[in-house]
């Protein structure tokens, strides 16, 4: 029966999911025999444990690793530099510091994900491990920024300022380093509270399941009601609304694709690729789209005609 915490089904089914990296290791080290299948060999074994349907690592076979994330998740680096350096034009647009973070924090996402779930590394090598517990505390570090600058929105303090920039950076750094500690827990077992499965097969972890799968769709379901609040609510807009709400659907398309339609496009190419590649597309236009969106609620120079509310 499936508990709370599980990655058993995730890691079966949803090929490339990044997360199942720490439990490789950490079968391979506490119950190498949990391991069969296409996961059995290391020295080829794709993302996941146990997975149905998987790329094999890089030069198995002739295999190019996850090829088409490798290129949607190095095209995406390029389209998000660009969107950093034209936020920083707009320099008397509110959150503008605050945005930038965020975009920044998207941003070096993309070479961890591009690494971790690319199939480059040797399923259970330390430098695998420690890749993709880093990327999991970006990862929850970045929907805290997305939720801060929701609430950077609402004007509650003032953006830019030190009342804004320092609780912005404590808690990211807090949400960094909980959620990389834990998940190197989880792939090196260091203690049997956070780390350890029980029984090992289970491959399951609540502070990891909730900082990587609760976690950013309740961050993500708050900002999009907060900026639907400031929207309607206060700037009494409709047209940056629809930013917000294209950015929505892109948002759970990208989810819809990667755990429903990845292992049938895995096994419909031969494990050449899977849909992951798609939903770095979705997100990154996700997040392109939020950019726009921002762009509409906000002036550009000092010299503007006021339009977001002080």
């Amino acid at each position: 029966m499936t508990r709370f915490g599980d990655f058993q089904t995730l890691c079966s089914q949803v090929p490339s999911y990044t997360w199942c990296n720490l439990f490789y290791r950490q079968l391979q080290t506490n119950d190498p025999t949990v391991l069969t299948g296409l996961s059995q060999s290391a020295a080829s074994a794709p993302v996941g444990v146990n997975p149905e349907c998987g790329i094999p690592k890089v030069n198995t076979n002739g295999s190019l690793g996850n090829i088409a994330n490798i290129i949607a998740c190095g095209l995406s680096f390029f389209v998000i530099g660009a969107l950093i350096y034209f936020t920083g034009r707009r320099k008397a647009a509110v959150g503008r510091i605050e945005l930038r973070i965020f975009f920044v924090l998207y941003l070096l996402t993309l070479p961890f994900q591009l690494i971790t779930s690319g199939s480059l590394l040797t399923q259970g090598s330390t430098a695998l491990v420690a890749l993709t517990a880093i990327q999991a505390g970006l990862v929850a570090t970045l929907f805290w920024a997305l939720l801060a600058n929701a609430i950077v929105a609402t004007q509650i303090v003032e953006d830019g300022t030190l009342s804004s920039i320092v609780p912005f950076s404590v808690l990211s750094v807090a949400f960094f380093v909980a959620t990389t500690y834990i998940s190197l827990d989880v792939g090196f077992t260091f203690t049997h509270v956070l780390g350890t499965s029980n029984p090992p097969q289970s491959i399951n972890s609540i502070p990891l399941f909730v900082l990587t799968s609760i976690w950013p769709g309740v961050a993500a379901l708050i900002y999009f009601g907060l900026m639907m609040y400031i929207v309607l609510g206060i700037l009494n807009e409709i047209r940056p609304v629809w930013y917000y709400v294209i950015a929505g659907i892109l948002f759970v398309l990208s989810q819809l694709d990667y755990f429903l339609l990845s292992k049938i496009i895995c096994r419909g190419s031969s494990m050449k690729v899977d849909g992951s590649f798609i939903a770095t597309i979705l997100e990154t236009a996700c997040v392109v789209t939020l950019y726009f969106a921002w762009r509409g609620i906000t002036e550009e120079d000092w010299d503007d005609n006021l339009y977001y509310p002080s």
